[in-house]
């Protein structure tokens, strides 16, 4: 069940493969995150001693937690990834133009995961072809 999809890393770039990850949180922010208090429009990925973490991953505060359990909302995130995906990732964004990006965020098994995205960014006349692709696909459905 998906919670949040990030729309602009899917018109902003060239997804060239997909990994499902999960994500170390607090259980406010789990919370929060379950009645769709998250953002990932500004939010990367990036590795940092052979581990992932995930910055701008903003996670409002959920409304009912105690004083002394609050969390800060723009804190970084640890990515819970196997050892051989993370060297596929870093050997992927050795290459010049390639970056990793949170597409969904999404709840399976009741435990939340995150589908990360390592991605090339389109270029202008590609992201035009995009939004002609898309324009074709409204038109279809109206006339259905």
């Amino acid at each position: 069940m998906s919670i949040v999809n990030n729309r602009k890393a899917y018109f902003e770039y060239h997804i060239i493969e997909e990994f499902e990850a999960g994500i170390v949180l607090l259980g406010s922010e789990v919370k929060s995150i379950r009645m769709g208090n998250v953002t990932l429009t500004d939010s990367f990925i990036y590795l940092k001693s052979g581990e992932v973490w995930i910055k701008n991953f903003k996670v409002a505060r959920y409304k009912q937690t105690h004083l002394s359990e609050k969390h800060e909302d723009n804190r970084e995130k640890k990515l819970l990834l196997t050892k051989t995906q993370i060297i596929k990732i870093s050997r992927m964004m050795e290459d010049k133009g390639i970056t990793c990006v949170p597409l969904q965020v999404f709840s399976k098994n009741n435990k939340l995961k995150v589908k990360i995205g390592v991605v090339k960014g389109k270029k202008l006349y590609d992201k035009r072809q995009s939004i002609k692709e898309r324009d074709v696909k409204r038109e279809m459905q109206r006339g259905l």
